[in-house]
């Protein structure tokens, strides 16, 4: 007569057992709610290097940033792939610098597929700098202004600020901290400005002779001038008349430093410190970093004050 028992005993433990583990199952359902998710984070893309460091500065952990010019790339005249625009296309913000740097941005509005995008363009703002037409080849009759603001550090902290408030806009609920970051890598900016007038307070010399005329924002900051071998792409083409022209400038003025770059064939400028016994050093325009810097964790401050030391050398700076 226990058996029967027994067997009840069990079926009902057996049916308990069963209704906890459902009952604990919809709990666990129901803790996980859609409302309870994290939102997803803003998705930044910046055009080239400089402006990928800057949103990065601003965004913190609270954006994924990216770049759309590969590591290595020299950015002028570069064009994005069809993974580029899918990228783009699932993006919240594009920054850019704009005055030309990218000329693909603009077809890139003007195609009307990107309404759910912010374009930011950076320089929107800044009281730009004519070139000076040298050995550019452009036939339109429209002015051509130099695109290189971001070389000059007050310069870059009005980018900063153009990017923090795209992202604002973009994401409200985080503004204080996008406000935070920003004016943390202002004041960061303002340390370089000061560093740099300080290193080049006492020269004997006030002219350099750059690859290509990316430093005028910079020189124009610093009280400086500069005779550049090339116009504002550094793939400029360069003749032998220009050549000629270099070797008097160098020999009239005594240039003893000639700066080349790290994503340029160096040839041109060793070749004039070879006809004019000067020697090549490096100074960056910082469109790019090479695969070993971006490993290394090397940044645009760190770029900024490696500029600032060989241009003292060249510039014979006490």
């Amino acid at each position: 007569m226990k058996k029967p028992v027994m067997i009840g005993m069990g079926i009902a433990i057996v049916v308990i057992i069963s209704i906890v583990t459902v009952i604990s199952g919809n709990s666990s359902k129901q803790d996980v709610s859609p409302q309870e998710e994290k939102p997803a984070k803003l998705k930044v893309i910046a055009s080239f290097y400089p402006l990928y460091e800057f949103s990065k500065n601003v965004a913190g952990d609270r954006a994924e940033v990216s770049t759309f010019i590969p590591v290595g790339i020299e950015p002028h005249d570069w064009e994005p792939t069809t993974n580029d625009i899918l990228n783009l296309k699932e993006s919240d913000i594009l920054v850019y610098n704009g005055i030309g740097m990218e000329p693909f941005v603009d077809k890139l509005i003007d195609s009307g597929e990107y309404s759910n995008v912010k374009f930011v363009e950076t320089t929107r703002g800044i009281n730009l700098i004519k070139t000076d037409g040298v050995h550019q080849k452009e036939s339109d009759d429209h002015t051509v202004y130099n695109p290189h603001v971001w070389l000059d550090p007050v310069l870059a902290k009005h980018q900063v600020m153009m990017i923090k408030d795209a992202m604002i806009d973009a994401d409200p609920d985080n503004r204080k901290y996008y406000e935070d970051n920003a004016n943390a890598y202002r004041d960061k900016l303002d340390e370089l400005d000061s560093k740099i007038q300080t290193e080049l307070s006492n020269c004997k010399k006030d002219t350099f002779m750059p690859f290509h005329d990316a430093y005028s924002y910079f020189a124009n900051r610093y009280g400086l001038k500069t005779f550049p071998l090339s116009g504002i792409s550094p793939e400029s083409e360069v003749t032998a008349a220009d050549l000629r022209e270099f070797v008097d400038f160098i020999q009239k003025n005594k240039i003893k430093k000639i700066y080349s770059e790290e994503m340029v064939d160096p040839k041109l400028a060793t070749t004039l410190a070879e006809e004019s016994d000067a020697q090549v050093l490096i100074f960056s325009p910082l469109e790019g970093l090479t695969d070993k810097e971006m490993i290394d964790g090397v940044t645009y401050l760190d770029k900024m004050s490696e500029n600032v030391q060989n241009l003292k050398i060249g510039l014979e700076c006490q």
